[in-house]
């Protein structure tokens, strides 16, 4: 079975994939040559540190394509749920005493935050 991704989600993945491979990846390159002409690797903490993040932003890489590739594309707009919740659905909630109201987008649960932090 397919996850089911929405078209806005689909989005914020192929930019968060672009970044990390345009200006991420690059970047942890240099820092690892760099590192690298400082000399000895083995008590060499920058060049560790880069290649650590060197490995977290490639899993991240494998892990944002495997998800966009094996993703099902639902285009919210499209929807005609009338007034059940279903995936995509935005919904509005009101608190009946102080009249509060906040709305939601049901959407899936991931395994982790994504962020361009990484």
């Amino acid at each position: 079975m397919r996850a089911p991704l929405t078209v806005t989600g689909a989005a914020r993945l192929r930019e968060e994939l672009e970044h990390l491979k345009s200006v991420k990846r690059p970047a942890v390159i240099n820092a690892i040559a760099e590192a690298r002409a400082h000399g000895d690797l083995k008590e060499n903490a920058e060049y560790h540190a880069a290649r650590e993040q060197q490995g977290f932003i490639e899993g991240r890489i494998q892990e944002l394509e495997f998800v966009l590739s094996h993703a099902q594309l639902i285009d919210v707009a499209n929807l005609n749920a009338g007034t059940r919740v279903v995936f995509g659905a935005t919904v509005e909630l009101a608190d009946c005493d102080s009249g509060d109201e906040v709305t939601y987008q049901i959407v899936p649960v991931t395994s982790r935050p994504t962020s361009n932090t990484a």
